[in-house]
């Protein structure tokens, strides 16, 4: 059975840092297009950051310069490292695995991602 499973997920001040990651099991991380989604208390569930098959990254504008997405497939786990927290990134952090994908703001597409993780929760306080 396919499972994706983050951590990492914490309360934190703003300006502050936290790694996520996200463990895959049953499931190769190899060629799969991967992302990190989030969802905050009433609003809708937005793309953060992806990563494609030949591992191009892209990033939502609000986050570009500070997360970083990267994959490592010998472990099959995906990482989302956050700087400079802002309180508008409190929310519930999703990871997403899909088939190969290419090019792109992957993160945009949702569609692309068949499997998902349970969420973890990221708070930032001012």
């Amino acid at each position: 059975q396919i499972q994706l499973v983050e951590s990492g997920g914490d309360s934190v001040q703003a300006g502050g840092s936290l790694k996520l990651s996200c463990t895959v099991s049953a499931y190769t991380t190899i060629s799969a297009c991967m992302g990190w989604f989030r969802q905050a208390p009433g609003k809708e569930r937005e793309g953060v950051a992806g990563i494609d098959t030949i591992r191009s990254t892209s990033y939502a504008d609000s986050v570009k310069g500070r997360f970083t997405i990267s994959l490592d497939n010998a472990k099959n786990t995906l990482y989302l490292q956050m700087n400079s927290l802002k309180p508008e990134d409190t929310a519930m952090y999703y990871c997403a695995a899909g088939g190969a994908c290419y090019g792109g703001s992957v993160y945009s597409f949702p569609n692309l991602f068949k499997y998902w993780g349970q969420g973890t929760q990221v708070t930032v306080s001012s």
